[in-house]
């Protein structure tokens, strides 16, 4: 399954940035061990419904140590049986575009 989240803190730092929560956040999505990548509005990481879900968990409580107020949007796709769409998934459009 995929999972692309956001997790960000109702409060920012004294510089107005979120950046430094958000850091911790994907900190622990990358010492997970899954397949993710991230962009400038979503971390996406890849695995088994269990194993993602508990690295979407941590990675909030990550954001909740430091702020009162936290927000997380999530959205997943859950195709059983399938492996490595984080990548073929691109693949496949970027496949098409060079018609």
């Amino acid at each position: 399954m995929l999972v692309a989240f956001s997790i960000a803190p109702s409060v920012a730092d004294e510089t107005g940035s979120v950046s430094e929560a958000v850091a911790a956040a994907v900190r622990v999505v990358k010492e997970s061990g899954l397949p993710w990548e991230l962009t400038s509005m979503f971390t996406t990481v890849e695995g088994e419904w269990d194993e993602v879900m508990d690295v979407v968990k941590r990675a909030t409580d990550a954001v909740v140590a430091v702020s009162p107020r936290v927000s997380l949007v999530l959205k997943a796709d859950i195709r059983p049986g399938h492996t490595g769409q984080l990548t073929e998934k691109v693949d496949r459009v970027r496949a098409l575009l060079q018609d």
